[in-house]
């Protein structure tokens, strides 16, 4: 398969991509950044934090300090309510854009 001719694609979707794996619990930036690496997501931390403070700023998630046993202290993410409504947003289009698929090519 071709995966360049999916590149927009990718990158339209690594938002909600986020907002899912920001949902299971407060997650550290590079936790984010090592869940998406196992993907056809991953991705660069020039790529993650200015994507991350975007929907900080929009309202969908929220941060807080926590201090570390090896280092500096670390910024947690969590999702906020208008987090977890665009999310289950998405899922909903999602699941209704796939059924789409499925079913276009389908003769009657």
């Amino acid at each position: 398969m071709d995966s360049e001719k999916f590149n927009s694609l990718r990158k339209g979707l690594l938002e909600f991509l986020i907002l899912g794996i920001i949902s299971s619990g407060k997650v550290y930036a590079a936790d984010i950044l090592q869940r998406l690496r196992a993907t056809d997501f991953a991705t660069q931390e020039g790529t993650l934090y200015p994507l991350l403070s975007k929907m900080r700023r929009e309202g969908l998630l929220d941060y807080e300090w926590q201090e570390s046993g090896s280092g500096p202290p670390r910024k947690y993410y969590e999702l906020t309510s208008a987090g977890r409504k665009q999310l289950a947003d998405f899922r909903a289009y999602w699941k209704s854009l796939t059924q789409l698929i499925e079913q276009i090519g389908e003769r009657k």
